[in-house]
């Protein structure tokens, strides 16, 4: 991407806020806006956790009903269409998350998670860019990004 611009990974925990009103829903909602010196970044697993985060919100204390929920599943479908560059998930990012989920003790989707962002702010300060910054609401991992060296926001701190 030419010129300078500035990369997020986003994991599952921050993304559901785009599409669920909670705790930094503006906040992500502004981040997640087509910007042409925004780039987004998202693993290719945050598709299924999203979709089940949002689903399990149909069983929820209040539930959002099933139509809303829809809604919102293809308004997120239609974003992975231009939105976000999304993330492989390779059997050495696999291997890169096995290490981080021993060292930071993460569960498992938590890991790949992390894996992808340091994967993509390597190729990003590879090409001489500068570093991406996580985006999570997920705690531990956050702190385990800190340990690595990788910037980090919390939408929560974004009321």
């Amino acid at each position: 991407m030419a010129g300078v611009y500035r990369a997020y990974f986003i994991d599952s925990s921050a993304l559901v806020k785009r599409y669920v009103q909670e705790t930094g829903t503006a906040w992500a909602r502004r981040l997640t806006r087509r910007h042409p010196s925004t780039i987004i970044y998202i693993a290719r697993i945050t598709v299924v956790e999203v979709t089940s985060a949002v689903a399990r919100r149909r069983k929820g204390t209040p539930p959002l009903a099933r139509s809303r929920t829809s809604s919102i599943l293809r308004r997120f479908r239609q974003h992975l269409d231009g939105r976000y560059t999304v993330i492989e998930i390779t059997p050495a990012l696999l291997d890169e998350a096995a290490r981080l989920a021993n060292a930071h003790t993460l569960r498992a989707y938590d890991a790949v998670q992390f894996a992808a962002a340091i994967e993509i702010s390597r190729k990003e300060q590879d090409a001489g860019f500068a570093p991406v910054t996580l985006i999570s609401a997920d705690q531990e991992l956050n702190s385990a990004a800190t340990t690595e060296g990788l910037a980090i926001e919390d939408p929560r701190s974004h009321p």
